[in-house]
């Protein structure tokens, strides 16, 4: 997206409508990484501030919006610009989305703060800092035009899978053994598939990285886990 244009107006435009996506992307890391925080320390002060603060996102994804359509409207822009300028609100789209799964976590944690006892579950732990470092790293790809770096991320998608199918069953163990149980294994189950959906997304961040550079819409197979079914509905 480093494109010099003519006039100097347009390429301002275009650099403010990246410092927005990075600024949405930022919220978003935080706001991953204080979810499952207060998931593991049953947090529900620090639950109710990550729902709250959710609303940041969602104004940030209507800034991209609008910014986009003023573009479009102005501009007129064609080939490699349109095609970054429509990317930019797909990306939104998904930074939008990780951002309400990470206040789904936060729902959770409150769920889960009047109870005495859960499982160890280091198998969470590791998720958590495998999916916190692709959503970082989607966005240093975007940021770089990096579409190696996109497709390391892209790949790690898979490891995502695998550690929560080992989870799924590790629960579900954990629940059979232990009627008593059932209620605090459904709420971390339900955090642990959010936490797998917002790897998916930022697998879906380096598909449109890659589209961006490449003008290429499929990376390959996307590279998934079997899944285990989930029991539960999503949210």
């Amino acid at each position: 997206m480093a494109t010099e244009h003519i006039v100097q107006a347009y390429d301002d435009e275009l650099s403010h409508l990246t410092t927005t996506i990075l600024q949405m992307g930022g919220l978003v890391e935080s706001q991953v990484s204080a979810a499952m925080e207060a998931i593991k320390t049953r947090d529900s002060a620090e639950a109710e501030k990550i729902i709250s603060k959710d609303r940041e996102i969602d104004a940030l994804e209507a800034a991209v919006e609008r910014q986009v359509m003023k573009m479009l409207a102005l501009r007129q822009p064609m080939a490699d610009d349109l095609r970054a300028i429509i990317c930019a609100l797909r990306i939104s789209g998904d930074l939008e989305r990780m951002g309400d799964l990470a206040a789904n976590i936060a729902k959770r944690t409150i769920a889960l703060a009047s109870l005495t006892e859960l499982p160890a579950l280091p198998g969470l732990n590791s998720m958590t800092r495998l999916v916190q470092v692709m959503v970082k790293e989607s966005l240093d790809a975007y940021v770089d035009g990096n579409d190696l770096k996109a497709l390391q991320v892209w790949r790690n998608d898979e490891k995502v899978d695998e550690i929560y199918n080992s989870l799924f069953r590790e629960l579900l163990t954990y629940m059979f053994e232990d009627p008593s149980r059932i209620t605090p294994c459904t709420h971390l189950l339900f955090a642990a598939k959010n936490l797998e959906r917002i790897a998916d997304h930022a697998t879906n961040v380096c598909e449109v990285i890659h589209y961006i550079a490449t003008g290429e819409r499929e990376m390959g197979d996307r590279p998934k886990a079997d899944t285990t079914p989930l029991l539960v509905p999503e949210e």
